[in-house]
């Protein structure tokens, strides 16, 4: 199994070699490497380290502190918390970085170190390079005993997040209250049970709870996508529920299900809150990545903003939001980035503004989802082998497709009459992503299967 040592932090699989998987020997280096980065930029020998609620977790979390302590660098520890909630802890503690201990969707086997800067946002590609670097160079420098460093735990976070979402001018309250919304939410065994509950009760919702004992022990697939929600499908019929709510395991990704049982669809999560603060603040500008739907540009335009689209990535779409002032942005996978709260995907915040939307609109989620263009995307993947040269397929690809629209910023994307087809190399798994998009599902599909059927035959 692999160990990514990437720009965007260090992932892989619990157990087996050092190097080849995520074990203690690769924890302690990545985590000083970080370290000694931080001090060495900063001077600010203080970090915040969350972790979600994977079977590894407790561990990984021990051999992360004790490395930072171990080099002088002080600790606030949230504990169990969630991706969004150790981002805002950052700043707030005014410390030099973070690190949050979570492999996002993956399965339980894995594990990752995300990292973060000192305004609490994923660092750049350039510091993420730097930080590397370090791995490659050694040099660093470990405390003496004299000057160790300390370590406070704090698990308020996550009250103190609640609480700056649902004062957001953009977060109607009382109106989400005089609904009494029923919600299924499926918790995926991680620390959206300690976050999402809360969060729907001071909203005045009932809340029914799947999955929601911390354990890591993920009930299924973590990857809040269709064929992994049957649960929670099933559930908000026999419930008669308003809706139906799942995040991934660190809370950075959000989707809804309708009350019929049949999804939102997580591309429309970010669609439905943009339709609602776009409305709410007169316009706006709005980004998303290369592989979100067209939806969000249609609806921008809409109120008369512009859409932008960024590389994949978190700290891609930020940078792309501030270069623009966006109002509104993320990724069509169900991340939620608001400015007014943090630059960070966010699926508390998605949550209290999609539930405004919809009492504003005092339709169903199913009729709210009626009113967006209704884009069909399909979504697949290859394992990307050591003998696959990426840049020998990407070159031969736009020679074929030299007559279409063709954008290089991340991989590539082809832009068809019939829709558009997006390729790009995994920044977290060693595979190659496929994204496709058009008005028909079927259409949708055959786009992507043209373009793997190319690359087969040019392997």
């Amino acid at each position: 199994m692999p160990l990514i040592k990437s720009i965007s932090g260090f992932r892989g699989t619990i157990g087996g070699r050092p190097g080849e998987n995520l074990t203690p020997q690769d924890i302690v280096e990545c985590t000083a490497a970080f370290g000694q980065w931080i001090l060495d930029t900063t001077g600010n020998a203080n970090i915040v380290v969350g972790r979600d609620g994977r079977i590894s977790g407790d561990i990984v979390s021990s051999l992360v502190i004790s490395t930072l302590r171990s080099m002088g660098i002080s600790v606030i520890d949230l504990g169990l918390s969630t991706t969004p909630t150790v981002e805002m802890a950052v700043p707030l503690e005014q410390a030099g970085g973070g690190i949050i201990l979570t492999a996002s969707h993956n399965p339980k086997d894995w594990n990752a170190l995300k990292l973060l800067n000192h305004q609490g946002e994923f660092i750049s590609a350039a510091d993420g390079e730097a930080v590397l670097a370090r791995i490659a160079q050694g040099g660093i420098v470990y405390a003496p005993v004299d000057k160790l460093g300390a370590c406070r735990t704090d698990d308020s976070y996550i009250a103190r997040h609640l609480e700056k979402i649902l004062a957001l001018p953009l977060v109607d309250v009382p109106a989400v209250q005089s609904k009494g919304y029923r919600v299924v939410v499926d918790a995926i065994n991680s620390t959206g049970a300690l976050a999402v509950p809360p969060l729907l009760e001071a909203l005045g919702c009932q809340v029914i709870l799947l999955n929601g004992a911390v354990t890591g022990h993920f009930a299924h697939n973590p990857e809040p996508l269709k064929e992994h929600l049957g649960q929670l499908s099933t559930e908000v019929r026999l419930q008669k529920a308003h809706l139906g709510i799942a995040v991934d395991p660190d809370v950075d990704r959000l989707v809804f299900m309708c009350e019929d049982g049949e999804p939102f669809g997580e591309e429309y999560t970010l669609v439905g809150v943009a339709d609602y603060v776009l409305m709410k603040k007169g316009g706006g500008n709005t980004v998303s990545n290369l592989s979100s739907t067209r939806a969000l540009r249609d609806v921008t335009a809409k109120y008369g903003g512009q859409y932008f689209a960024a590389a994949v990535g978190e700290v891609n779409v930020v940078e792309k939001m501030k270069a623009v002032n966006a109002v509104i942005g993320g990724e069509g996978n169900g991340g939620i980035i608001l400015p007014e709260l943090h630059y960070g995907r966010d699926a508390l915040v998605g949550i209290a503004l999609f539930l405004s939307h919809l009492a504003h609109s005092g339709k169903q989620i199913s009729t709210l989802r009626k009113t967006y263009p209704d884009y069909q995307m399909a979504k697949t993947k290859i394992d990307r082998s050591p003998e696959i040269n990426l840049d020998k397929i990407f070159a031969a690809l736009k020679e074929k497709y030299r007559n279409e629209q063709l954008n290089t910023e991340d991989g590539l994307k082809i832009d068809f009459e019939s829709g558009w087809v997006h390729l790009r190399p995994s920044n977290t798994e060693p595979i190659i992503r496929i994204y496709s998009e058009s008005t028909s599902q079927v259409i949708a599909e055959n786009l992507a299967r043209k373009i793997m059927q190319d690359i087969q035959e040019l392997r």
